[in-house]
């Protein structure tokens, strides 16, 4: 119940920022706290979850996605506040139909809602520190990825300054928080559940890919001092990586995170 009051805010967000999208000049800050108001739904859903299963609500399909869009929408709508110039509307607007997006996958059969306890091998805090760590970052990502795209679709030089402004701090911030998640605690965890920090399954070998891929983007971004249309596709084509180790490990490939 509570996630679907979020869909539902998220998407009068959305509507609110498409008029305002028309309406240059117009200011919109209402949508910014409707949007933390459906992360903070969205959170206690996976804190009354939590409670029923007696562990950390963050081990299944759903519950993930619950916690990815939640992420999401706390950093558009604390960036739409606090920067109000630099972060455009259309970058929150964007981000919001990836977040759209991502609880519309949560409602859906291929991500069953039950409430049931965690098996024993995902009983382990590290996999909280692990999967939540993991998905903030991706949620930088995630709007890394908007920027991106934002970037590659417009011609005004002063706009673009801005969108590869905004592009490079999301992944300059997500980046740390991702290899924490995604690749420290991940291996930590691997070791205390499967006895070695590291087997190439097909979500580590792919984990370590979009790794990868973000790694280039900052070498290139800070080394290189190559900006422009290269940075921005090395954004755009990370975050698909981000994608596809999630939904496309997760259906199209076994391994020993299968379940997960």
């Amino acid at each position: 119940m509570l996630a679907t009051i979020a869909f539902i805010l998220q998407l009068a967000a959305l509507i609110i920022m498409a008029v305002y999208l028309f309406r240059p000049g117009g200011r919109d800050s209402v949508s910014a706290y409707i949007l933390l108001a459906s992360a903070l739904l969205l959170l206690t859903e996976l804190v009354i979850r939590s409670f029923q299963i007696g562990f950390a609500a963050i081990t299944n399909t759903y519950e993930s996605l619950v916690f990815f869009s939640a992420a999401i929408m706390i950093i558009l709508g604390a960036g739409k506040l606090k920067f109000k110039k630099s972060f455009g509307s259309i970058i929150v607007f964007g981000g919001t139909v990836v977040s759209l997006a991502l609880l519309a996958i949560a409602s859906s059969p291929i991500a069953p809602d039950t409430v049931k306890p965690p098996i024993p091998a995902l009983q382990s805090y590290w996999l909280v520190l692990h999967v939540t760590f993991a998905f903030i970052g991706e949620a930088f990502f995630a709007v890394a990825f908007v920027s991106a795209i934002v970037y590659l679709a417009t011609k005004n030089t002063e706009k673009r300054k801005r969108l590869d402004k905004t592009t490079y701090t999301a992944i300059a911030i997500g980046y740390p928080i991702f290899t924490a998640g995604a690749l420290v605690f991940g291996a930590v965890w691997a070791a205390n559940a499967w006895g070695r920090f590291w087997s190439w399954d097909p979500k580590e070998t792919w984990a370590l890919i979009t790794w990868l891929t973000y790694t280039l983007y900052l070498h290139v971004r800070f080394y290189k001092k190559l900006r422009g249309p290269m940075s921005a596709w090395l954004s755009v084509i990370g975050f698909l990586f981000t994608l596809f180790t999630f939904f496309g490990v997760n259906f199209l490939l076994s391994g020993l995170h299968s379940y997960g």
